[in-house]
């Protein structure tokens, strides 16, 4: 005995479903901010600093400059943003094209020049439970070596080393502390990577915001999709492979809907011939009834050459063909 295999729509419906659970799972990553497979979210978006908006002033308390960091034992202080570049007007930075200049997160100024330290970036990392920012491609760095007169690519240039910056969050759990505290750590002999390290409350792990979803009405509406493409598609497999029927009757209860159909065509037909009836005409049942019996459209040839028993005739007569 040949057992028929599962209708294709419930298998449409199933890879439906699967679809619509694994763009669910897909979560859109807000910049400067991150969440790890444990559960925790940091978002560091309330120590950006952004430029005011012309004609608005800014809000009692609100930042509105960078965050500036003393180098100490260091021959210069730095200035910096958060996944931001900085709000501050940059004059010519050295190795830095005129079109990328308003395009620097972090820099110092030393001898009357100002080198970058890195371009914005607003992807943060977990590493462990240290949350980190690195900006990348500054100002040129180290020490170009001399290259050999018999190298082979002597005709191509070589890309210089550039300056970064490491940034590193840690929690302030200070009930006292009211600002972040940013501290330079160090840099690297060739003076091409700096650290930097920030304590503030923003660094905490903090809940993930609810974001809207699918809601019940479309959660509802995609299963009464699914559920009727498996009742129509598997009753037209199970009509034509079962019962090997053809046609329109390879629909599932095909009787119902032809009888619903026939009754709705009736309904339409009743509901016109009724509205019609109360539509204004010039010719009525006196008039057609007086061309039948060639009498003129006078009160006094309507009461000549025909009796009640002759109007009511021909009124039946005209309702039998307006039903046919």
């Amino acid at each position: 005995m040949h057992f028929p295999t599962l209708p294709s729509a419930l298998l449409f419906g199933l890879a439906l479903h699967c679809g619509v659970s694994s763009a669910a799972e897909q979560k859109v990553v807000e910049p400067c901010t991150v969440a790890s497979a444990s559960g925790s979210f940091y978002d560091l978006r309330k120590m950006s600093i952004l430029p005011p908006k012309e004609g608005k002033k800014p809000a009692k308390g609100e930042k509105v400059d960078d965050w500036h960091v003393r180098g100490y034992d260091y021959p210069y202080n730095f200035t910096l943003n958060i996944c931001a570049p900085v709000v501050a007007d940059i004059d010519r930075p050295v190795g830095i094209d005129k079109k990328l200049e308003k395009n620097i997160s972090a820099y110092y100024e030393h001898k009357d020049k100002i080198y970058s330290l890195g371009q914005p970036n607003t992807n943060l990392t977990l590493r462990g439970k240290r949350l980190v920012l690195q900006y990348t491609n500054g100002s040129p760095c180290g020490q170009d070596k001399k290259r050999s007169p018999k190298s082979d690519d002597d005709d191509e240039k070589k890309e210089p080393r550039r300056k970064s910056s490491l940034i590193s969050f840690h929690c302030d759990k200070d009930p006292l502390s009211t600002a972040p505290s940013v501290t330079f750590v160090g840099s690297d002999p060739d003076r091409c990577s700096y650290h930097f390290e920030i304590l503030s409350k923003d660094a905490c792990v903090g809940a993930e915001p609810a974001k809207q979803g699918v809601g019940p009405a479309a959660v509802f509406a995609i299963i009464g999709v699914i559920a009727i493409l498996v009742y129509f598609l598997g009753g037209v497999f199970y009509q034509r492979n079962v019962a090997h029927a053809r046609g329109w009757r390879q629909l599932p209860n095909y009787s119902m809907w032809a009888g619903i159909g026939n009754f709705i065509k009736d309904i339409f037909i009743i509901a016109t011939s009724s509205c019609a009836r109360f539509m204004p005409s010039r010719r009525g049942y006196s008039a057609l009834s007086i061309s039948a019996n060639g009498h003129g459209s006078g009160g006094r040839g309507r009461s000549n050459g025909r009796g009640p028993e002759d109007e009511n005739r021909l009124i039946d007569q005209l309702d039998e063909e307006w039903d046919d």
